[in-house]
């Protein structure tokens, strides 16, 4: 089995974010790989890696970064692969804000989708749309998982309604 998505992350420590995004490929059976890439203590292998990408048959990157949060900037200036950047909060940034700062504002030309700050599970979602379009049967998917995500909303205002309160009109 080949992967089609590769998410990276500058650091374990982003795993707990980037995880979200794993568990939503699986879900979806789409094969990825999972590696840790920091644009600045090994430059060298995030060029191989990012250049290599698209020739390897991956058709989305998902980058999660924190720090300086180069990784999806330096990544996406260098292949043709999509990709997803995730801003991953850390001890060190100003409550996400400054590393989805960074991933977002992305000069002309070197685009970088950019979900919230801890977004995984978004980065994943993401993937999986990109894929699907070119690919019905995996868009019916996408589209079945999105039905659920309405009916899940139903639900859980039929069961809001179980609470009584004296001065309630809706």
């Amino acid at each position: 089995m080949q992967a089609k998505v590769s998410i990276i992350m500058g650091s374990t420590s982003d795993m707990p974010v980037m995880q979200e995004a794993a568990k939503i490929l699986d879900q979806f059976k789409i094969p990825f790989e999972i590696n840790a890439l920091s644009a600045h203590r090994v430059p060298e292998q995030v060029v191989d890696f990012a250049k290599g990408a698209h020739k390897r048959g991956i058709r989305v990157i998902i980058a999660g970064a924190g720090g300086a949060a180069h990784l999806p900037g330096v990544v996406a200036a260098l292949t043709p692969t999509p990709v997803i950047g995730v801003p991953c909060r850390s001890t060190i940034s100003l409550d996400g804000w400054d590393y989805l700062l960074s991933i977002v504002q992305m000069p002309p030309g070197i685009p970088v989708a950019t979900v919230g700050v801890d977004g995984g599970q978004n980065a994943g979602i993401l993937a999986v749309q990109i894929l699907a379009a070119g690919d019905e049967k995996l868009l019916s998917q996408v589209s079945e998982f999105k039905e659920n995500l309405k009916k899940k909303i139903l639900k859980a205002n039929d069961d809001l309604k179980q609470h009584k309160f004296e001065h309630r009109v809706g």
